[in-house]
Formats: C-alpha cells, structure tokens, sequence
C-alpha cells in the first residue's frame, strides 16, 4: 500500500448532499490535508435505478460551495481513473471473472419468489433469514438447465464457514464480525453490474487508498469488504467509522425527519456561510484540543486528527448551528451579507428584482441594521417586516406600554421635535430624542420606550434612530399618529 495518505469520499447520485455524507467528505479531506496526501472524489453509481438526473453535477458543486476541493475525480481526472463505476465495468468484469474462476463466487439463478420464500420459511423457523446456499456447487448441466428456462444469473460471493474476521477501526477500536451470520452475498447483478461492496473494494484497492473514513452506518459493509480484500489477496486499507448523527431529540436520523434541514443545497439556499457549516459539521463526532469552537478552515486542517473522532453519537444542536452561523455573520463583509439576505426580501415581494441606486442602498443599509442578530439570509424577511407595512397591530405589551400616563405628552413632543428636522438622519433624530427629553423632563424608558413601541410595534429592536432614519420622516409620524389615536 502506498505510504502517501489517499482518502476518498465516494457518493452515490440519488439527490442532494446530505449533511452526514458532506460530513465525511469533510473528514476525509481534512485528515488528508493534515497528512499531506491526496482527497479523491468518486462517483458510484453502479445503482442505476436509484440515480438521479443531475445529482452528480449537484453533489459536486454543494462540495465545492463548502470550499471542499479534491485531488482527482471526474472533473479533473487523475491517473486512477475513471472515477465513476460506470464507466469502470470492463474493469469490475476482470476481477469477477477472477473469482468464479477461483471458486470464490458463483452463478446464483434463484428468482425474487424463491428467495422471497426462503426469507419467510427462515423467519417462521426463528432463524436469521440469509441465502441458504442453493445454488454453491451447480453442475454445468444445472446452469444450462436454468438458462435454457431464460433465467439470468447474480453473482454471490463464497462466504467461509465458521470464521472471525477482526477489524482494526481507527475510532471504534477492535470490531469483530462472524462469517456465519452473513450468508453469500450478491457481488453482480443479473445485468453484470457491479455490486456497492465489489466495485468499491476494487476501486479502493487500485486507486491506492489508504484510508477509508466514514459514517458508522457503513459498520455493516465493513465485513463483507473484509471479505472481499482476503480473497483477492490485498493488504485491508486503515477503516475510521465515525458516530452517527442524532437529531435535538436524540433519535437515529432519517431523510424523513423535519426536525432539522438535512441538506448542505438547503442552507446554502436558506444565506448560511458555508465557513460556518464547515466549522459545525467538523464538531460532529470530532473533538479539538481545548474549549474554541470557531475555527477558520486551516485551523481546522491543523488539528484534525483520527485519534480525536468520537465514538459516541454526535447531535445535531440547530440552536448552536444558529449561534456558530451568527458568529460569521457578524464577522463578514457587509457586501457578502446582503447578498445573502437581499434575494430573500425580492423573493418575499418585499423589494423589487430591479431597484435604482437609491433603493439598493436603502436596502443595503437595512440589511446592515441587522447584520449582528441574523443567523442566517433567510432570517432579514421576518426581522425586517415592520419597515414593508404601514400600519401595526400592537400587542398586549405594547398596548400596555402606550397607556402610560407621559406618553402622549412625549410622542406629541417627540413629534414637534421630528417636524423641525431638514435631514431626517439618525444623527439628528438622536438631537430630537434628547430635545425631547429636556422639554418633558421624561428619561430612560419613560422616554424611548413610547417612542419604540409606537414607531415599530416591538419593545426590543435595533438602534432606534438608525431604525427611524431607515423607515422614513412620513411613515415614522404616521406610526405615531395612530399610536396616540389608538390610545
């Protein structure tokens, strides 16, 4: 086996990148840039019924929206390829030639009813159902009998009797898997294709990979692989499985699961920075060296290591995921910002797809209010909805706020003080608070609550004169109209 590190991520084209499968792709890429070695992407799409028209480009550019770059694959090549199964069968179709030669796999004919059958007669028994070995030792008598029924064959794998295979994980330690309890399994099926557990041993063994990271969920494969490299005779790559990903409630995850949004196209759809995804899906099931959690990319490639990938579960915390994106939020170019948020405010009908300069730096500027409380793009449509209505329903807070004795006396105060400002600007809508101030001796929250709660429906918010610049002289009086007809 080659002494230079080569990981791999090899996804199959059924739809979009999950998070766990980006989550691997990020391990392996990170472990062979911390090693100095080579991140090779591949596709298997051996499964034809379940590929999916344009996953592959899909997949690619959700990887490449992470800033997850490879060292070879299908796009740029490489000297092991070709890097999708398709195109690999006279490849897969010599090796498996190799073993019915040698006797280690053979012609199974039985149809989908017979095995149906034999499935349910094993469970009636109590007995883990598996193939039963019908078809191990057919004579060539037998096989032409079959074919002459018209019946096509899968290839099975001999599996030995009574035998242990032990695997050395790099995260989960010693792991060991008994023979009998598998049963001979399908390494071709009747169409010649290849087989997930076949094609990706071949393909790992000669595109020289060294190490195989990924989700615990492939645990299971991992013997029959076993299997596979000891009847070839290949040294076994370096296995690293790591813990699967719960949802908040603690529960295995499932596609089906609305609890969380489970793919990278989703949040790079919904405005997250893909630096921030990047830095919370390496927190899933690996821990670094001390208490920092936020870490740029090369950070992250500096300390990655397998001896630190947990072995326990690793949750999926949407409210830490939030936080985490905050933090790059607030830390980003105001410009990257809005084009984040802005398409979400034209697509909600808020702003129009074609604004003049004016109204680009308007919105530019609203966005730039909220840049510190955004967790995310999508999130400016709901922070922002007291600037896109005239009027406001007060709630019972509010309500209660406006009935306080000093508060007509303070907006009528507050909007005398509006109507002699020329520049309706923050710095002098600031003038007008503090004018207000001296004239009705009110200070504090007797002052800027009234003014808050009447000019925006909200007792918490942004900077007030910032927020009263941005909604505008006419609405800003209006508000405060129907606050003091209201009360």
């Amino acid at each position: 086996m080659s002494n230079e590190v080569r990981v791999r991520f090899a996804p199959s084209p059924t739809g979009h990148l999950h998070i766990g499968g980006a989550r691997s792709a990020l391990f392996n890429y990170l472990y062979a840039r911390n090693q100095g070695g080579k991140f090779i992407l591949r596709i298997e799409d051996t499964d034809q019924a379940r590929n999916v028209e344009n996953a592959k480009e899909k997949l690619l550019e959700s990887l490449k929206w992470l800033q997850i770059d490879w060292d070879e694959s299908v796009d740029i090549g490489g000297e092991y390829g070709p890097y999708s199964c398709m195109e690999r069968l006279d490849i897969y179709e010599k090796y498996l030639q190799q073993l019915i030669d040698e006797k280690k796999a053979y012609y199974c004919y039985m149809t989908e009813e017979e095995l149906e059958a034999e499935r349910e007669a094993q469970i009636a028994r109590g007995e883990n159902p598996k193939y039963s070995g019908r078809d191990r030792d057919l004579t060539e008598e037998q096989r032409k009998v079959y074919e002459e029924k018209g019946l096509k064959p899968v290839v099975r794998f001999r599996v030995q009797e009574d035998k242990t295979y032990i695997i050395d994980d790099a995260v989960r330690g010693q792991v060991s898997f008994e023979s009998d309890g598998i049963g001979d399994f399908v390494i071709a099926r009747k169409d010649g294709i290849p087989m997930y557990n076949f094609a990706v041993v071949v393909d790992d063994h000669l595109m020289k990979i060294t190490h195989i990271i990924r989700g615990e969920e492939h645990l299971s494969n991992t013997p029959r692989q076993a299997m596979l490299y000891e009847a070839f005779g290949w040294e076994v790559p370096k296995f690293a499985h790591a813990s699967l990903i719960l949802n908040p409630d603690r529960q295995k995850m499932s596609k089906r699961d609305e609890s969380i949004i489970q793919f990278v196209e989703q949040y790079r759809d919904l405005g997250y920075l893909p630096e921030a995804i990047v830095n919370f899906l390496a927190l899933l099931g690996w821990s670094p060296v001390g208490e920092e959690e936020v870490f740029t990319k090369a950070e992250l490639i500096e300390q990655f290591d397998l001896d630190r990938v947990a072995k326990a579960p690793a949750v999926f915390d949407t409210d830490k995921l939030a936080w985490m994106n905050n933090q790059y939020m607030k830390e980003a170019d105001l410009d990257r910002v809005v084009e984040l948020a802005l398409p979400h405010l034209v697509r909600a009908g808020r702003l129009s797809e074609s604004m003049s300069t004016e109204q680009k730096d308007w919105a530019k500027r609203l966005i730039g209010l909220y840049q510190e409380q955004m967790s995310y793009g999508a999130e400016i449509v709901e922070l922002t909805e007291l600037f896109f209505k005239l009027e406001i329903d007060y709630n019972e807070e509010a309500k209660q706020i406006l009935t306080e004795d000093q508060v007509p006396e303070v907006l009528n105060q507050f909007m005398s003080e509006l109507e002699q400002i020329e520049t309706f600007t923050a710095e002098n809508i600031n003038k007008a608070m503090k004018a207000t101030q001296k004239a009705t001796g009110q200070k504090g929250k007797k002052l800027f609550m009234p003014i808050r709660v009447a000019t925006t429906g909200q007792t918490h918010g942004r900077d007030l004169p910032d927020t009263l610049e941005l909604l505008g002289k006419d609405l800003v009086n209006q508000r405060l109209n129907q606050a003091l007809q209201e009360n």
